[in-house]
């Protein structure tokens, strides 16, 4: 019968020491390897790119530029790429609704990496669940999107032109509204040609040396007032330059606003005549009956109404009074006849 060996105690302490360490070891570089912690520390979560541009597996997932994760898998679909990504569990209030992930880099090489901005305060996104993607800010996908735009709205402009929108597209399409522009070009023409030739206002101005000859001379009037005036000479260069004048007319002022304070205090008679009530209703009460009077006049009542509406009494006081003329003249003409003066004595 063949011998059986029982292990010592000694083999077998050195061969679970062994398998510890190297279970220890493969842990150690796993942990600092992905980047992430232990499996159990971590959740997974994923997204999607349309272009990865180099991601690739272990390639560092950082939250406001801290690394938190690495990337477990990057899966080719039909509608871009799928990124699944491990995150530590401490940074879940971090990674929320309100996050946005986009590509960034690690270095001048363009190493891959996921940056993830805090949406602390949202509401955390669970496992397995998807972070949104964005574009970063200054990336060639940035600058590619926005050239995209930007050709895409100039080819728009362009098509409308083409289907004569707007007024450059009528400018290009419109052959009434080139008509006008050639005929607002050639009646131009023909004004500048008539002010080359000197005719009308302009041309004159253009070409008349007499009529320059007469502007200078204008001019130089007006200078020669306006230095008079600095000079202090005429009226309006007493005006500017006379401080005496100029005290004159502040006391003037003054003087005006003395008044102007006196009416508006009710002094003397126009300032009662502008604040004393009783003196207003007196004058009113007089015009009230001078219009009375006048309302008896022109209805013919009294002496003085009825010299006004009888005709009557005009033409009797009118013969009246040329017999008292044609008396008087035959009296200046044969005094003896009409003054006969007798004188008795006893």
């Amino acid at each position: 019968m063949p011998r059986t060996r029982s292990l010592a105690w000694s083999e077998l302490k050195f061969g679970v020491i062994a398998v510890f360490a190297l279970v220890m070891t493969g842990l150690l570089i796993f942990a600092v390897g992905g980047g992430g912690g232990f499996p159990w520390q971590n959740y997974l979560l994923k997204t999607k790119f349309d272009n990865v541009a180099g991601l690739m597996a272990g390639s560092p997932v950082r939250v406001a530029g801290v690394q938190v994760g690495a990337v477990d898998e990057v899966i080719l679909s039909g509608q871009g790429v799928e990124v699944v990504f491990s995150v530590k569990d401490d940074f879940r209030p971090l990674v929320t609704d309100r996050s946005l992930a986009v590509l960034g880099t690690i270095s001048l090489l363009g190493e891959g990496a996921v940056d993830i901005s805090s949406g602390l305060g949202g509401t955390p996104i669970p496992e397995w669940g998807y972070v949104p993607a964005g574009i970063a800010e200054g990336s060639i996908a940035q600058l590619t999107t926005q050239a995209n735009a930007s050709i895409n709205e100039a080819r728009r402009l362009v098509e409308d032109m083409r289907k004569g929108r707007g007024t450059v597209g009528k400018l290009f399409t419109d052959d009434s509204l080139y008509r006008e522009f050639e005929a607002l070009v050639g009646a131009s023409e023909r004004v500048a040609k008539s002010i080359a030739d000197g005719r009308g206002t302009m041309g004159r101005l253009t070409t008349d040396d007499k009529l320059y000859t007469e502007l200078n001379a204008s001019v130089a009037n007006l200078n020669a007032i306006t230095a008079k005036v600095r000079n202090g000479e005429g009226s309006i260069g007493q005006l500017l330059n006379d401080p005496a004048l100029a005290t004159r007319l502040t006391s003037t002022t003054e003087n005006i606003e003395g008044v102007t304070g006196r009416l508006a205090r009710g002094e003397g008679t126009a300032g009662k005549l502008l604040t004393d009530d009783a003196l207003y209703k007196r004058l009113d009460s007089m015009t009230a009956r001078l219009d009375a009077v006048l309302q008896d006049l022109n209805s013919g009542q009294g002496t003085a109404g009825q010299l006004l509406k009888d005709k009557q009494l005009y033409e009797n006081m009118n013969q009246a009074i040329s017999e008292v003329r044609a008396l008087v003249a035959a009296i200046k003409k044969d005094p003896k006849k009409y003054l006969n003066v007798k004188v008795s004595i006893f």
